[in-house]
């Protein structure tokens, strides 16, 4: 395994050469490889969701090589490499797991992320004098972050008692997105009442231990297969989609919906 480590780690550092390397991975920096990184880490996501493990070895072979051309750079730059990388995560790993590697004692899987969560906070707590949602990176999905801000706020105790006040709360942002179309709102105006409607939907699904990227994601894929299935059964009764009306469509909706295995 150690040779395979080591050769990905020279065909990057090949790849880079400025004589002999490729013209477009000699061009590459730090900004312009993130989204890349940020694709192949949903892409590796993809594969678990379909239960795909050949595409799963693929793409996290993908994620890697990211991790390599990063520290590539890195090392280039007299900063870092891709053993420094590794040496990092080896100690965090190693900190944040006292009780598999030290004294430490944890009873179940809930208790261990508590601990978990503990130490991260007083690391946070040690890097920087900062408030409670410091570090929360701005470049993750929005969902996402807005999932991490939460979770930081309920920590210091800013929280909902329970998922019925975030319902009512989604009700009075529904109520005020509605005041804004009626009332003819300004496109910054209907921008912030969605945005906190979708803040709010976050917040309802962390009181009830949903993921909201894993849902929202699981809903797209539901719509994108319904929609394909909606396709078929217009196309097998004659029907265009271009030429179909909203009626036929929504007919084909609800047989797709009846042939579907599974929960809603």
């Amino acid at each position: 395994m150690s040779r395979n480590i080591d050769r990905l780690i020279e065909i990057m550092a090949l790849l880079r050469d400025p004589v002999g390397g490729c013209p477009w991975d000699v061009e590459q920096t730090f900004a312009t490889i993130a989204p890349h990184t940020i694709e192949e880490a949903y892409e590796v996501a993809d594969a678990i969701e379909k239960d795909d493990m050949a595409a799963l070895e693929d793409e996290l072979g993908d994620l890697l090589l990211q991790v390599v051309f990063h520290a590539r750079m890195a090392e280039e730059r007299g900063l870092f490499g891709f053993d420094v990388v590794a040496g990092r995560i080896v100690d965090k790993l190693v900190r944040r797991h006292p009780h598999v590697f030290g004294d430490a004692v944890v009873e179940n899987s809930a208790a261990q992320t508590a601990a978990w969560e503990a130490l991260k906070a007083r690391e946070r707590k040690e890097k920087s004098t900062h408030g409670a949602l410091e570090g929360v990176a701005a470049g993750l999905p929005a969902l996402t972050r807005a999932l991490k801000l939460q979770k930081r706020a309920a920590r210091v105790g800013f929280d909902w008692n329970d998922a019925t006040g975030v319902i009512a709360k989604l009700r009075e942002e529904i109520a005020e997105v509605e005041e804004e179309i009626q009332g003819g709102g300004s496109p910054a105006r209907l921008d912030s009442e969605v945005g906190d409607l979708l803040f709010s939907c976050v917040n309802l699904a962390r009181k009830l231990e949903v993921d909201p990227e894993g849902a929202l994601r699981r809903a797209n894929l539901k719509f994108e297969t319904r929609f394909g299935r909606m396709e078929s059964l217009l196309a097998e009764d004659g029907l265009a989609l271009e030429s179909a009306s909203l009626d036929d469509m929504d007919a084909r909706w609800e047989r797709a919906k009846t042939q579907e295995k599974g929960p809603e």
